[in-house]
């Protein structure tokens, strides 16, 4: 495992004690060096997730090595340069099924798939307002805001919860836009991804301070919704996203009433500031 301090807290919420005793090769992304002192058999990663050119780690490098690679199916680009070689449910279920029988734990990704299938469908047949809100995700922000477009996991999520993304028609995963993004939206609510560098409190002083962001009616009125790192990016913690996307829709009386029930009470977390439309 690498990076895993950064989201021990909210892993262990969501499978237990047992990830504390996960080995750690590296505290953020693993070097070629890291790696071949672990000796594994198998990496797993995505591109820019772990694999990259400009840190000489890429599954052809590891391959030569003797080490079997599996690249994670959201960061795939198709021929024509694009990212995205399958919808975001798909490629995270197409991941979860092959890694299971990669490890020799096929029943227990067949669990873990049918879970998020039912809740999802759960999602998606959930009453709708005759105004579907819009949603922006905000990564992180600078001269340019990063986020996510129509091949990410969280255009999978806000679909299934009943969002609009604004960058719906961004043919990308993780990416950087304008600020007069953000304004032509005019979101109804702004997610963050809780990581690093900036917090939480420095990219609501950002919002509220740049001329493209501060008079919109979701920071005027304080629409932030605050969401673990983990649920954003493409794994089993996306129906755990997808479910608070909706819980704070309800909230925010952006959607009706539905009786969906987040099944992982983020509540718990000492790590995650915001998040104040959560009772």
């Amino acid at each position: 495992m690498s990076s895993l301090e950064r989201d021990k807290e909210v892993i262990s919420l969501k499978y237990g004690d047992g990830v504390k005793q996960l080995r750690s090769v590296a505290p953020k992304y693993p070097s070629l060096e890291n790696i071949l002192a672990a000796n594994p058999q198998v990496v797993f990663a995505g591109w820019n997730y772990g694999f990259s050119e400009e840190k000489n780690l890429t599954p052809d490098m590891l391959n030569d090595k003797g080490i079997d690679t599996y690249l994670l199916s959201e960061s795939c680009k198709q021929a024509n340069g694009d990212r995205g070689t399958m919808p975001p449910w798909t490629a995270l279920t197409t991941d979860i099924t092959n890694i299971g029988a990669i490890t020799g734990h096929k029943d227990v990704a067949k669990k873990s798939v049918a879970d998020i299938e039912t809740r999802r469908k759960a999602l998606e047949a959930a009453p709708r307002a005759a105004k579907e809100p819009v949603a922006f995700l905000f990564d992180s922000g600078s001269d340019t805001i990063f986020s996510s477009g129509s091949f990410g996991a969280p255009q999978a999520m806000m679909d299934a919860a009943g969002a609009k993304n604004a960058l719906a028609d961004v043919k990308d995963t993780w990416t950087a836009v304008s600020w007069e993004r953000i304004t032509k939206a005019n979101p109804d609510v702004i997610y963050f991804v809780d990581y690093p560098p900036q917090t939480f409190q420095q990219k609501v002083a950002l919002l509220k301070s740049n001329p493209a962001s501060k008079n919109l009616k979701a920071v005027k009125e304080g629409r932030f919704v605050n969401l673990p790192y983990a649920m954003w990016t493409s794994g089993p913690l996306n129906i755990d996203g997808a479910e608070y996307i909706r819980a704070s829709l309800e909230a925010y009386g952006l959607q009706p009433r539905s009786g969906i029930k987040p099944q992982l009470d983020i509540r718990k977390l000492n790590n995650l500031p915001g998040n104040t439309w959560l009772k």
